[in-house]
């Protein structure tokens, strides 16, 4: 599939199609979106919110969601605002969520059989990273937009001018709902 991929990048480049989609690295609506990487969400999400490219800050891991204050989301959010002009936070979480209800102990069972050395799983641990904690989803989607939220907000490195709010869209329709 890379391959394919690949191929299609340098056709991509040779046809000059990357033309329409060039603009500066600073977001034309002032707006950063922390979301999940769910692949319903690749078009739905701009299509549903109209945004194009060019517009916001798009920053996407697994359930859209910062689980700890210091980590790279929190650190790109910080480098939106700072560097990049940003002046409004959207986190959107999504009907469906892979991550909600996710189990960190078949997580590690899955690397386990994946080929991942229990002396690996271990030196982790012996490191200091909890992996359960880590590895664990959540149990409400609304509740972790609504953490995600309260915990940007509230970072003693977040500017208090910066609005910050949560939503929920539906992964099937893209109706956005505010929380």
């Amino acid at each position: 599939m890379i391959d394919e991929i690949l191929r299609h990048n340098k056709e991509f480049v040779a046809s000059g199609a990357y033309s329409s989609y060039e603009t500066s690295k600073y977001p034309d609506k002032k707006i950063a979106i922390v979301t999940c990487m769910d692949t319903r969400l690749v078009e739905l999400l701009p299509a549903a919110l109209g945004i194009r490219n060019g517009d916001v800050k798009m920053i996407k891991n697994a359930g859209g969601t910062i689980t700890n204050p210091f980590d790279s989301t929190m650190r790109s959010l910080l480098v939106a605002v700072y560097e990049l002009g940003v002046e409004e936070v959207m986190v959107i979480g999504h009907t469906g969520c892979g991550v909600q209800g996710m189990n960190a102990h078949e997580m590690l069972d899955l690397m386990r059989a994946r080929g991942i050395d229990e002396e690996h799983i271990s030196l982790m641990r012996h490191c200091g990273i909890d992996l359960d904690s880590w590895l664990h989803g959540f149990d409400d989607g609304e509740e972790a937009v609504k953490e995600t939220v309260d915990l940007i907000r509230n970072h003693p490195l977040m500017a208090k001018d910066v609005r910050v709010a949560g939503y929920i869209i539906d992964s099937v329709t893209g109706l956005l709902n505010p929380l």
